[in-house]
């Protein structure tokens, strides 16, 4: 099987709101969290390190996320932090990397941090050259920048591992975001002039389009959309979360690639887990149509990849039913090999446009 690169997975955000343990397979922590809190509030896990092995993930790009207080959706959530306090969600987003840090010191075997080309050489090596047990790369991620008080503190994070940087998730004193519409403000100017000495990733999932846009043309430095579908096959979908096609092709004319998500709510407008919807009203085929947009508007497969979004506010409950754990994203081969798509596109749309990517823009 081809290896897997993974653009987004909210690690320490469950690790710290409900205890998961991800060297356990994703069954193991389910039937530990049989009528507990977290299934209604989260849904059963899709991830766990063996599940990781047997879906050869060697990759997966780990989010920082705390939710300010407008967004919360339920008492059972922990990481949280006041409406523009940005010292409690720089003091969150901290934890949230160290807890990275612990979950690597603590098992070096079966996870390792991913800062530099040298760090993805290695862990590439043993997954090319070793029989099993790998260590999947932990590439860390800010979903919204709030945490980011003044852009003097980007050296700090940048030291502690910190390699991408999305401007927002609702919107923040930076630009618009998800449900809070708006361009690019001074400071969002200030913050994406001085990540670009780094280079810092910039990722624009979250962000309003004007401020995507905006941000496509001002940014000096690498450019990608971790988790988020194709608006086009969306109509009438209800919030600004979505990539328009001005937003994609601004974005594959800068070289980035896209993280497609297997969210049913993406995936099908309208669809709530609440609303006695199944999840056989949705597919990996839904998931295929939207690989293959990004595709047809590039006019090849160098631009499309995977950002699950998985333990991020769902679970097993709220994808398409051909999935049980994140091993199973291998499936996506019988929806694109029908299309046209040959093994060694499918190749790059499961991991190497990604690890492409990484081995252009990492120090």
């Amino acid at each position: 099987m081809h290896l897997i690169v993974d653009s987004h997975e909210d690690l320490a955000w469950n690790i710290l709101s409900f205890g998961r343990d991800y060297t356990r397979s994703a069954h193991e922590t389910r039937a530990l969290e049989i009528g507990q809190p977290v299934i209604e509030g989260n849904g059963d896990t899709l991830l766990g390190w063996p599940d990781y092995q047997r879906g050869r993930v060697a990759v997966v790009f780990a989010t920082l996320f705390a939710s300010p207080v407008r967004h919360l959706v339920g008492n059972w959530e922990r990481i949280f932090y006041p409406d523009a306090d940005y010292k409690a969600a720089h003091r969150l987003y901290w934890q949230e990397l160290e807890t990275y840090h612990r979950l690597v010191d603590s098992h070096p075997d079966k996870f390792q941090l991913l800062a530099s080309r040298a760090d993805l050489g290695r862990i590439l090596d043993h997954w090319h050259l070793q029989p099993d047990n790998h260590p999947v790369g932990l590439l860390p991620l800010m979903e919204g920048a709030d945490a980011v008080q003044h852009p003097s503190e980007l050296a700090a994070w940048w030291d502690f591992g910190l390699r991408a940087i999305g401007l927002a998730w609702a919107g923040t004193r930076y630009c618009g975001g998800t449900k809070e519409p708006g361009p690019l403000t001074d400071d969002g100017r200030a913050l994406l002039k001085a990540m670009a000495d780094f280079p810092f990733t910039l990722d624009i999932s979250h962000m309003d389009e004007p401020a995507a846009l905006q941000s496509l043309d001002f940014y000096e430095g690498p450019v990608v959309a971790t988790h988020g579908n194709c608006l086009a096959l969306l109509p009438n979908y209800a919030t600004n979360r979505q990539y328009s096609d001005r937003v994609l092709r601004g974005l594959i004319q800068r070289g980035g690639v896209v993280g497609l998500v297997p969210y049913n709510a993406f995936l099908k407008v309208g669809w709530l887990r609440t609303s006695g919807s199944r999840r056989e009203e949705v597919s990996l085929a839904n998931l295929a149509d939207h690989i293959d947009h990004v595709c047809q508007l590039a006019g090849d497969t160098r631009h499309a990849g995977i950002g699950s979004d998985f333990d991020g506010g769902f679970g097993l409950q709220s994808v398409p039913p051909e999935i049980d754990t994140i091993a199973d994203l291998h499936k996506l081969t019988d929806f694109l090999q029908p299309r046209g798509y040959s093994d060694s596109d499918i190749e790059s749309i499961l991991g190497g446009n990604w690890l492409r990517y990484l081995q252009e823009n990492l120090p």
